[in-house]
């Protein structure tokens, strides 16, 4: 797919997905002024690291400059559980869940003590990286390592925002309309992308598999970054519900859809022995989202319930937080930036207008509050979540109205019973 990317906005999505980081350094904003020596000792690192991770046998936890090397914590990928387990199964774990979790969250770079401290506990020695040439200590060049560390490594994310498309009666239809289906749903993520690209709204969205539909998250942090995966979900079903209107039966998926920010741990995972790797997460926000959509009725889009301390980190490392954003205050924020939106095609249609809301019962003078929704699942938990509907406008056609109305939506008894059936 042809995407309209300037040269700087490469500067997260392919930091992140490298096998080869020459490639892509002249693009890259705030490193004009890096020369071709330091650019080599990137790609030296890249490549000793990469023989280090071992297509996944090993995971990297922790890295800090030495003299003209570079030392790296290089650990088993099972060792990360073996950490906080018994030991023998009597003896008390090496070290607690919260010391690797806080290992493993944020930024990877310690300080030389730090280092033979961390080793210490877990009685490894840390690896040596010889270096062409000393790292220079550039803000750019720690946040390039740090990519590259976290891309062999295991990451826990606190805030990270997913969306979950699911195909409704998937496993109903034949293996031909359920290979049709999600080839239908993964050009409509791949369509999507390119309009909001083509709208100058970054977004470097990853997707898993989930048998039924995909888990998607953006790659870059932050609040904006959530935001725009929002939008994009919306456009996804946007472009899906066109489909349908077009389509011959059981060639184009029925959605429904579920939003939810929580933590989660990312890995990444080689294509068998090819070293290009594959993003993966799973954590509450992919466990709580494949229980909001068991209460999902089709063509219904669920939002969380979640309050989060949502965190951006730009180029340079510089750190911004945005304490105790829930899900109102997020619908807010969504709404707030839609006209960024305005102006792109759906189906030779220019959008006018878009917008996005959590529905509730009507209060009166125009007025709507906000429904809670309670759903329990299959296990008997119980979870709140909120009907989300989004509404756009255009210039020449009949609206696109995705999800339900508050209306519709079946009594709490009634769409329990639906449920169980």
């Amino acid at each position: 797919m042809g995407q309209r990317m300037k040269p700087d906005d490469l500067s997260n999505s392919a930091i992140r997905r490298i096998a080869d980081i020459s490639p892509y350094l002249d693009q890259m904003a705030g490193l004009a002024q890096m020369g071709l020596r330091q650019r080599s000792n990137l790609t030296h690192v890249e490549n000793a690291l990469r023989k280090h991770w071992a297509l996944g046998q090993n995971s990297i936890l922790s890295w800090t400059p030495s003299d003209n090397d570079m030392l790296i914590l290089v650990v088993p990928h099972y060792a990360i559980a073996e950490y906080t387990s018994l030991q023998d199964g009597t003896m008390p774990p090496r070290v607690s869940p919260r010391f690797i979790t806080e290992l493993i969250t944020g930024d990877r770079q310690l300080t030389l003590s730090q280092m033979q401290k961390v080793a210490r506990l877990l009685d490894i020695e840390p690896q040596t990286i010889p270096l062409r040439e000393p790292l220079s200590g550039s803000a750019v060049e720690t946040h390039i390592i740090e990519k590259m560390i976290r891309k062999y490594g295991i990451n826990y994310i606190p805030s990270r925002a997913v969306t979950l498309f699911d195909i409704v009666g998937f496993s109903l239809l034949t293996p031909f309309e359920q290979m049709t289906q999600l080839n239908s749903l993964a050009y409509s993520l791949n369509s999507a992308h390119a309009k909001m690209l083509e709208a100058d709204v970054n977004l470097d969205f990853a997707r898993s598999s989930s048998g039924d539909g995909f888990y998607i998250w953006n790659r870059d942090d932050g609040l904006e970054a959530s935001v725009n995966l929002y939008h994009f979900m919306h456009i996804v079903l946007a472009d899906n519900a066109i489909a349908r209107s077009k389509s011959a039966p059981k060639i184009v998926p029925k959605l429904r859809a579920c939003f939810h920010v929580g933590s989660c741990y990312e890995f990444h995972q080689a294509e068998g022995l090819n070293p290009t790797t594959h993003d993966f997460i799973v954590g509450e926000v992919t466990i709580e989202l494949a229980r909001m959509i068991e209460g999902a009725l089709p063509g219904q889009i669920l939002v969380g319930d979640f309050t989060a301390d949502i965190v951006t980190e730009n180029d340079n490392g510089e750190i911004t937080l945005e304490p105790n954003i829930d899900a109102v205050t997020f619908m807010q924020r969504a709404q707030g930036n839609l006209s960024r939106l305005s102006g792109i095609v759906l189906s030779g249609e220019r959008v006018t207008a878009i917008k996005c809301y959590l529905t509730g019962e009507d209060i009166g003078d125009g007025q709507f509050n906000i429904r809670r929704l309670t759903i329990t699942d299959k296990h008997g938990l119980t979870r709140v979540a909120f009907n989300a509907k989004v509404n756009i406008y255009r210039e020449s056609a009949q609206p696109i109205l995705l999800g339900i109305q508050d209306r519709e939506l079946p009594k709490e008894d009634e769409r329990m019973a639906a449920l169980t059936k």
